[in-house]
């Protein structure tokens, strides 16, 4: 494996966030810029409910998929010994200076609540002339990737250095339009566009000092443009080089495959004639003659056009991919196309990844390849946000978050993101409904009830693992918003009712529900039903341990009512088990499974809940896959917990591993679903599930001053080395031949919660 992870540029530090202080100046000095056409539009209204048909047309088709490039002049008399850049764009930008990339975002956001980034940019900066040069796009389609389509374009930015004030957006800066990006496909759930690039209309140099922009128009104001502007509480992605680990001819080009899946684009010096073209195709995967299939199973088409200028050029599209293999292919015109392979490369993006934050190895080779692919699927499913896969829709799914976010805060102890996402499902609470939407940011209105039901429980984690009260007392209105939003579904038993507001997913794809005996048409959820009401006594439970952490009272005769009436509704006395409906007599692995994780399960019951996972095993989604797990763990069913984990079924990460993957899969066959995503992070469950219930090692008290030990070490596991980060520092673990060794921060305490913990009957 051939890997470069120095910045684009040599010398720069791409991706690198300044921190958090600020620049040395207060209110902002630059003017918020803008392409006229736009300018001269209103605001297009984007935030309703799901279920509001009302028309939301408007938005000018000719004015989606706009590049616009924008440069400004600066002298310095001498070198700065420090110098900040900050900078925002409607709806993204990449920034350069003196021709090398600086840093690109923001991540998405809504306009009342809008992120712009900073950077320390010094080392970019020359005495004599210099230029900063901004390329800016605009989706213009309401979806999930780009808070989009709503006629707001633009940006502003500033330059500081010494403390001065170098430049700032205005109408002295110049700008043009990109010309060369022609008509082109939609790729994925108005995802993004396929780009079909025309090099002879390329302004080539237009980022370095040297470039006449002359003829360039001066950029226009907008004063009107709308933006609330905060400082992004995270850093922006990181952006290397990754070198092919296979080269190889195929017929009018290069076949490509980087080892592993990744998030980027490909690379490539070209030369050919005026007029020649070439086609750059991505995939997860080879069809079946061993080629790209850039026709991909989970709806994208892959396919990038660039027509040659008849001068050496660099190609590298804008938008990122999800693809491990792609060919670099000339026209059937063009056979005199020169590409030097050792000009080729993927330029990689995602959030910072730190490698040596988590580390995890076994005398388990599945349980190590079934690790690694869930840190992959974290790795390029955490861009400027948790994606809920980086290829079909690039957008963050509240639920997935459940998975996402326990995986990627072990994996990286990197809690900001974590915290920015709860956040962002917040600010559409009070403008749109308090029951959440299912996806933030992004302009696409989707409601999902079960995942809103689950917001107060990933707030009420990140609360234990970060020991952050006062965003917790920030946020516990939201939780609480969440609970009243519901309250308006319950009947008179105090359960809920056909939560016809919002979708009512139970597991996805429908095909793993296990025969799920319920109608759950969204907006035809009829009645009352099992999942939907295990979920919300999940929330009132977070939301009372919410309420107790910040010293309020919580009604716990509430709680003690609603399991009553549960059981009443869906146990089933001569089984023992829980059915999936008022009205039915089809006990679900879904069913029993949130029962017993949630306490709703008598204790009688609980022996026939595990033999009914035992024989049904994981006769779900991946994502419900999260919640059998936990379930067990609840039981005290560690070792069919770990059992599942590497089993060999049709339903296990096992089945992925065969079928090649280097990222969890949305499913656990690339049959299973009719447009499979080969990356999808809610996938990676096995990480925070053998951390914490197999190793054993959980946060006692918030933020981990003190610490849970409780190791349940299956007898088939030989040894293992398990290392985390935390916001105290580093916990390591080793287990070997029966003894463990446990070593903490000096200042954090350690309770053994199990005296006789399986193997681990030793510990320092």
């Amino acid at each position: 494996m051939n890997m470069d992870k120095r910045p684009i540029e040599e010398g720069g530090r791409c991706g690198d966030c300044a921190d958090d202080s600020e620049p040395r100046h207060g209110e902002w000095h630059g003017q918020w810029i803008a392409d006229p056409r736009l300018i001269r539009l209103e605001p297009l209204p984007v935030y309703h409910r799901e279920h509001d048909k009302r028309s939301l047309s408007g938005h000018e088709p000719t004015l989606a998929n706009q590049h616009m490039l924008v440069r400004k002049r600066v002298r310095l008399e001498k070198t700065c010994r420090e110098a900040w850049m900050r900078i925002t764009a409607d709806d993204y930008y990449k920034l350069y200076i003196n021709g090398s990339l600086a840093g690109q975002g923001p991540a998405q956001s809504y306009s009342h609540h809008y992120y712009y980034n900073q950077y320390e940019i010094s080392s970019y900066l020359q005495p004599g002339d210099n230029v900063i040069a901004v390329h800016l796009y605009y989706h213009g389609l309401i979806c999930r990737s780009y808070s989009s389509g709503d006629n707001r374009q633009g940006m502003i930015a500033e330059l500081w250095g010494d403390g001065r004030l170098l430049a700032a957006t205005d109408e002295s800066w110049r700008y043009s339009r990109a010309e060369e990006y022609g008509e082109a496909e939609i790729v994925g759930y108005n995802t993004q566009f396929a780009e079909n690039v025309d090099l002879r209309k390329r302004s080539k140099g237009w980022r370095t000092p040297g470039f006449d922009d002359s003829a360039w128009p001066t950029a226009t104001v907008h004063p009107q443009h709308g933006h609330s502007l905060v400082n992004q509480p995270t850093p922006t992605v990181e952006v290397y080089k990754r070198y092919p680990s296979t080269v190889r001819p195929i017929e009018g080009g290069v076949f490509l495959d980087f080892g592993t899946l990744l998030t980027g684009q490909v690379r490539a010096v070209v030369t050919g004639p005026v007029g020649a073209s070439v086609e750059i195709r991505y995939g997860e995967e080879l069809d079946e003659q061993g080629r790209v299939r850039w026709k991909m199973r989970c709806s994208c088409v892959y396919r990038d056009t660039w027509i040659l200028s008849g001068e050496e050029e660099e190609l590298e599209a804008y938008d990122y991919k999800s693809f491990r293999y792609a060919e670099i292919v000339a026209g059937p015109q063009s056979p005199q196309v020169s590409l030097p392979v050792s000009s080729i490369a993927a330029v990689v993006r995602h959030y910072p990844y730190p490698e040596e934050a988590c580390r995890f190895e076994s005398s388990s080779s599945r349980l190590n390849a079934i690790w690694a692919i869930c840190a992959n699927g974290i790795r390029y499913g955490t861009q400027e946000n948790y994606v809920d896969c980086p290829s079909r829709e690039k957008g963050q799914y509240l639920g997935d978050n459940t998975v996402i976010t326990h995986a990627h805060a072990y994996l990286s102890g990197d809690l900001r993101m974590y915290r920015k996402a709860l956040q962002e499902f917040s600010l559409l609470a009070e403008e749109v409904c308090p029951g959440l939407m299912a996806v933030a940011p992004g302009h696409h209105m989707q409601e999902i009830a079960d995942f809103s039901l689950q917001w107060p429980m990933q707030l009420l984690r990140y609360y234990r693992m970060s020991g952050d009260l006062a965003f917790l007392r920030s946020m516990a209105p939201i939780a609480e918003g969440v609970i009243g939003y519901f309250a308006q579904y319950l009947g008179e038993d105090g359960l809920l009712y056909s939560v016809n507001g919002k979708w009512n997913l139970v597991d996805w794809p429908d095909n793993l529900r296990d025969g799920y005996d319920f109608n759950l048409a969204n907006g035809h959820a009829d009645g009352c039903h099992n999942v939907i009401n295990s979920f919300y006594y999940g929330a009132l439970e977070a939301v009372k341990e919410i309420r107790q952490a910040l010293g309020l009272p919580a009604d716990l005769q509430e709680l003690a009512e609603f399991r009553n009436s549960f059981r009443e509704r869906f146990y089933r006395e001569d089984r023992r088990l829980f059915a999936d409906a008022a009205e039915s007599e089809h006990c679900s692995l879904h069913a029993n499974a949130l029962p017993l994780l949630f306490g709703l399960a008598p204790e009688k019951a609980r022996d026939s809940i595990v033999a009914l996972i035992r024989r049904k095993r994981l006769s779900c989604g991946v994502y419900m896959a999260y919640f059998v797990l936990k379930a067990l763990a609840a039981a005290g069913e560690y070792d069919l917990l770990y059992e599942l984990i590497v089993s060999e079924d049709l339903h296990s990460w096992n089945t992925m591993l065969e079928e090649g993957a280097t990222a969890c899969f949305e499913t656990w066959s690339k049959e299973l679903k009719w447009n499979t995503s080969l990356c999808h992070p809610w996938a990676s469950s096995p990480i925070p599930l053998f951390i914490e219930e197999i190793a054993g090692l959980s946060p006692l008290a918030p933020g981990w001053t003190f610490i849970a030990f409780d190791p349940h070490i299956p007898d088939s596991l030989e040894w293992f080395r398990l290392a985390i980060p935390t916001p105290e520092g580093e916990i390591r673990l080793e287990c070997r031949a029966g003894e463990v060794k446990l070593v903490v921060p000096d200042h954090c305490a350690v309770i053994r919660t199990t005296q006789d913990a399986g193997r681990g009957s030793a510990m320092e």
